[in-house]
């Protein structure tokens, strides 16, 4: 049978075939370290376990949700912002329920892109931004995120018709891959740019809690009129170690929270009750401070044990990703197809984040850190360096 040329367009998913390759080693017999999914190996709080075990039991929890999510779940989100963000938000109308973040980005894009429509998305960056974009009919227009600019995208050197063109703009701080963060000028500066070419500003937070060294990250949604042009995609997946519960949230511009809640009506029925509940037990509470420590235990190590093997790499302020060079012989998939043939490690190769991805490698720090210490022991004895 014949595919859809929109579904033939759409290259292969990394994390699956990441996925695919680490059970094949496995059923081999083969003792992998995977550095990497992002997936967080730390469990979720007991509380919110507790919540879900609760709600699961009542009869009226099992009916069709609204695809909009509960009232007291979208309350429980505009309470957590403005508690952590000093942003007040209508829980009625800037706020909408996800079936996990992904599939909002995804989404996004068929309400606000048509045909020949452009998206300005970042390179290197979620590969979901470019996906969406393609299955919605629009174009890509890569925003590359470069080392000597600190990976931010440089707004100055877009071409003004595609600027004209544009209809939604993604930005994802701190960011996945490359452990980036901003502050609020840089964030104004994006405002800016969408109030005057009317676009959408899709702004992608899912990290914001995980931060180090004194670092807070910002939502673009404290920036003065952005609830005019843009939405903040969150999540409770990296937060609260529930990435398997698939539940997130929508929030901003009530003109784009109604038109993606109307589009969804339309093909999904929202989250399942219990699991809302759950999320509500679960935002009452900020992320614990063991979480974020333990995470910097971890990235602490990875960085100390890149230096002692050659790497000239900063600890990053945010997130739970290193974002490294290849060594010079190697492209970012050689580096990756070596690194795993000569000690069962994974790594991803840059390439999997877009074109400007090309000459680094990602490291997830969410496996404990005996396991991490473990890897870079195998790197040492199979003498990879950089």
């Amino acid at each position: 049978m014949r595919e859809a040329k929109r579904v033939r367009a759409l290259p292969p998913y990394l994390f699956a075939q990441i996925e695919e390759r680490v059970a094949e080693a496995e059923a081999r017999g083969v003792d992998v370290i995977s550095l990497g999914i992002g997936d967080p190996d730390l469990p979720t709080p007991q509380r919110v376990i507790e919540a879900l075990v609760q709600e699961a039991y009542r009869n009226e929890n099992h009916r069709y949700p609204s695809s909009a999510g509960l009232l007291a779940y979208r309350q429980a989100v505009a309470d957590w912002y403005l508690t952590r963000f000093g942003v007040e938000l209508d829980a009625r109308t800037e706020i909408t329920t996800l079936i996990g973040s992904k599939e909002g980005i995804a989404n996004i894009s068929f309400c606000f892109l048509d045909h020949g429509d452009i998206a300005l998305v970042p390179d290197p960056g979620y590969p979901v931004y470019s996906t969406g974009t393609v299955l919605a009919g629009g174009e890509v227009y890569k925003m590359p995120l470069l080392k000597e600019n600190g990976f931010l995208p440089d707004f100055s050197s877009i071409p003004k018709p595609v600027l004209e063109k544009a209809r939604i703009m993604w930005l994802n701080y701190p960011n996945n891959p490359t452990g980036a963060v901003v502050g609020r000028e840089f964030l104004e500066e994006a405002v800016d740019l969408a109030r005057r070419y009317d676009i959408l500003l899709c702004y992608d937070a899912a990290y914001t809690e995980i931060a180090f060294d004194g670092y807070r990250a910002p939502s673009i949604l404290e920036i003065d009129g952005a609830k005019e042009v843009a939405v903040e995609f969150h999540s409770l997946s990296k937060t609260y170690n529930m990435t398997g519960w698939r539940i997130g949230w929508l929030a901003g511009s009530s003109q784009a929270v109604g038109t993606l809640r109307r589009y969804k009506t339309n093909i999904d029925s929202g989250v399942f009750q219990p699991i809302q509940y759950a999320a509500i037990t679960a935002l009452r509470e900020p992320i614990a401070p063991e979480v974020v420590n333990t995470y910097k235990e971890r990235r602490d190590l990875a960085v100390e044990r890149l230096r002692a093997l050659g790497w000239d790499i900063c600890p990053p302020k945010a997130g739970f990703y290193l974002w490294a060079e290849v060594p010079p012989k190697f492209d970012s998939l050689g580096f990756a197809e070596y690194v795993f043939e000569k000690t069962a490690v994974v790594i991803t190769p840059g390439t999997g984040y877009g074109e400007y991805g090309e000459g680094y490698f990602r490291i997830s720090l969410c496996l404990p850190i005996t396991r991490l210490a473990e890897a870079f022991d195998r790197w040492e004895h199979a003498q990879i360096h950089y």
